[in-house]
């Protein structure tokens, strides 16, 4: 059994977009599924998602997988830059790093993204890091993506009119996101 956490992003929960359809489907296959809820937007933080996320160090280990949305990759970034233990994969979906010139995110945004991160540290810590990005995402442009992609040596996979990833762009369900998910899973 592999420990996957989901991570939401910034006026996310743990309920929206292909989040419960996912948790469903890896649940089935017999993984462990964690979806911590974060504050946001009210009392979003660095320092507020580090606290929720603390109980939760513990089940970190060489097989564990992450996924995050949005502002999710960003705080998944925060925490192998903090951990001593290497992971298997991390899954980044509409990933960035910096502002994005959108006041009412930068704002909430900014301890997570508009910082420095120590990308050897990082890269380090986890053995392989897949991005997933739209060509049309109405959040986060394309560049921050390769942006990213570069200062992880990350595989990019960019989505054709995928938009942000969200309910909003019809992403109830993500099976490129599955079949990558199923190509990594550390078989015990």
């Amino acid at each position: 059994m592999t420990t996957i956490f989901l991570i939401h992003g910034s006026f996310g929960n743990p309920n929206e977009n292909w989040f419960p359809w996912l948790k469903t489907e890896l649940e089935a296959l017999g993984h462990e599924l964690i979806v911590p809820k974060f504050p946001t937007p009210i009392d979003q933080s660095l320092e507020s998602w580090r606290k929720i996320f603390s109980k939760h160090k513990a089940k970190i280990d060489q097989n564990t997988i992450f996924i995050g949305h949005s502002l999710g990759p960003a705080f998944i970034l925060d925490i192998l830059q903090q951990s001593n233990k290497k992971i298997s994969v991390c899954f980044f979906v509409s990933g960035f790093l910096g502002l994005l010139g959108n006041p009412e995110f930068d704002q909430i945004n900014q301890t997570f993204t508009d910082r420095k991160f120590n990308f050897n540290k990082i890269r380090s810590s986890c053995q392989k890091i897949i991005m997933f990005h739209s060509n049309n995402d109405p959040y986060v442009p394309i560049e921050k993506a390769n942006e990213l992609q570069q200062k992880l040596d990350a595989d990019l996979k960019i989505i054709d009119n995928g938009g942000h990833f969200n309910k909003e762009s019809g992403f109830l369900q993500f099976p490129q996101l599955l079949k990558e998910i199923k190509k990594n899973l550390v078989i015990l």
